[in-house]
């Protein structure tokens, strides 16, 4: 169930589980949102509290040099958007 191509009843089913504190569904459905670029998910897992939610955004937001998305998260605590803010401006 780690493939990109995962039913909406697939990850349905692993939101569940996440919810219920399956930390393997978690990491699943972080890696899941990571590898289709789905931010939304990304922000909702990283919103429950999943660190490594938090660094892809971080990263994918870097990669794009997306300004308001690396604020969001600095202003949220992310130390290393901050960091990533600052190299932008430098």
């Amino acid at each position: 169930m780690t493939e990109p191509d995962s039913t909406a009843a697939e990850l349905a089913a692993l939101r569940a589980q996440a919810n219920e504190g399956n930390q393997d569904a978690l990491d699943q459905l972080v890696e899941l949102a990571g590898s289709r670029n789905d931010l939304d998910e990304l922000r909702s897992l990283a919103d429950a509290g999943s660190t490594d939610a938090i660094d892809i955004l971080v990263e994918l937001a870097g990669e794009r040099g997306d300004r308001v998305e690396l604020q969001r998260l600095a202003t949220a605590g992310s130390q290393d958007a901050a960091d990533i803010l600052v190299e932008i401006d430098s």
